[in-house]
């Protein structure tokens, strides 16, 4: 072979070779771009980076950062600040999704976009085209099968005589967990615009309940030291006080739950919608909407087929099961939210 000839070619084949990396980083569509997303913390945050996060960096370099905070305290941010926006992608529980679309602060999703929208069940898409629902927790009757014989199988159970100072229910300042009210009412023929049932009911099992839970931690740890018995809790927390050893059962109550959807939202104005279409159609595979569940043992939005190691920790893995989760007016909820407080207050503190 000529020595020019011999030059050209390996020449070529060392171009060849310093290329192949910048070929490669370019096949990742996403590389150099990172989504911006508030976060909650702990095994939240952990299951969908595991899920949704790694993957999507493995296959198109997209880097996904999680801000640890608070719900109230980000949502007032992304308000304020339309023009730059703090984050790219927003969670949003049920209530806060109200507050994002009375703003516009959100942007529509489309199956067109996320084609694994078509996989939401039906019923749990609550804003129409705003927001995919990933997770879906409920407020729950729940008991310590090692001291309460006779399961409880209602909201109303929580006025049995057998509970006697052992009771113990959220304090009704969340529009979240504060869902229980609402069973009461129309397990006693009441409904969202008449909640006297409840309050009546509230009235009866007064001389059950012990304190008004401030946070979920707090009631958690009342369960833990077996100060209360029974009462109204997160079926997520109720799993998680069971596999440190406490028996707690939870109760699916036939009239109906009352449970609250956390919807991933992209931002009106934020600067890579394709890549937040992206992030939404990873979290809605099969691989994405597991991750909650597994860290947090929340319910399941879509047909995905849960596994069995799951599937015994949830509520509301069948069709059936699904369909006895209640819509809530969340507009009217949160309108009544003082007047709610005020009630139960009254009641319990009197």
């Amino acid at each position: 072979m000529k020595r020019r000839t011999f030059l050209r070619i390996t020449s070529a084949a060392a171009a060849s070779a310093l290329a192949a990396p910048y070929v490669h980083a370019q096949s990742k569509k996403f590389s150099g771009i990172t989504l911006r997303i508030n976060g909650f913390g702990g095994g939240w945050d952990e299951g969908l980076t595991k899920t949704v996060a790694a993957p999507l960096e493995e296959k198109y370099g997209l880097k996904v950062q999680f801000v640890p905070g608070t719900q109230s305290a980000d949502i007032i941010k992304l308000i304020a600040n339309k023009d730059d926006p703090p984050f790219d992608l927003f969670q949003a529980d049920s209530p806060y999704m109200v507050e994002l679309l009375k703003a516009g602060r959100i942007e529509e999703i489309k199956e067109s976009d996320v084609p694994n929208v078509k996989r939401i069940r039906p019923g749990f898409r609550e804003f129409r085209d705003y927001g995919v629902p990933f997770a879906v927790a409920s407020v729950v009757p729940v008991y310590n099968s090692r001291y309460i014989r006779t399961p409880l199988t209602s909201y109303s159970d929580i006025a049995r005589p057998d509970l006697k100072e052992r009771a113990v229910i959220p304090a009704p300042t969340l529009d979240t967990s504060s869902l229980y009210l609402l069973g009461l009412a129309e397990e006693n023929g009441g409904s969202i615009s008449d909640m006297e049932p409840a309050f009546k009911m509230l009235t009866a099992a007064k001389p059950n309940i012990v304190a008004l839970a401030q946070t979920s931690v707090a009631e958690l740890q009342m369960f833990q030291s077996e100060e209360v018995y029974a009462g109204m809790f997160w079926a997520g927390s109720a799993y998680r006080l069971r596999t440190a050893g406490t028996p707690i059962e939870t109760v699916v109550p036939s009239k109906g739950v009352y449970a609250v959807t956390s919807f991933m939202n992209i931002v009106k104005g934020m600067k890579y919608p394709e890549a937040g279409h992206a992030f939404a159609d990873q979290l809605l595979s099969d691989q994405g909407i597991l991750g909650i569940p597994y860290a947090m043992r929340y319910e399941v939005p879509t047909d995905v087929n849960v596994p069995d190691e799951l599937r015994k920790d949830l509520l509301f893995t069948s069709p059936e099961r699904a369909g006895l989760i209640k819509k809530v007016d969340w507009q009217r909820w949160i309108a009544d939210r003082s007047s709610r407080i005020e009630r139960v207050n009254k009641i319990i503190r009197s």
